[in-house]
């Protein structure tokens, strides 16, 4: 099964970003936020901040998302 990626926007510091992911990353990414009692935006921006070198936000909500279900 191949997935495309859904783009959706995001707001991180005031400014609006657009992010595209695959839908079960999504639900998986929102499913997390909601865990936590956090708005999509709040724990987007919290990965945003904890980003280093080159990887892109998309990347690093995957690698987030993945590192969540693996301690799980």
């Amino acid at each position: 099964m191949t997935a495309r990626p859904v783009k959706h926007s995001l707001t991180l510091k005031g400014h609006r970003t657009s992010v595209s992911l695959e839908a079960p990353f999504w639900d998986a990414f929102r499913a997390i936020a909601e865990e936590r009692g956090l708005p999509l935006n709040v724990l987007a921006a919290e990965i945003d901040a904890a980003r280093t070198g080159d990887e892109g936000l998309a990347s690093a909500i995957r690698v987030f998302v993945l590192g969540h279900y693996r301690r799980a």
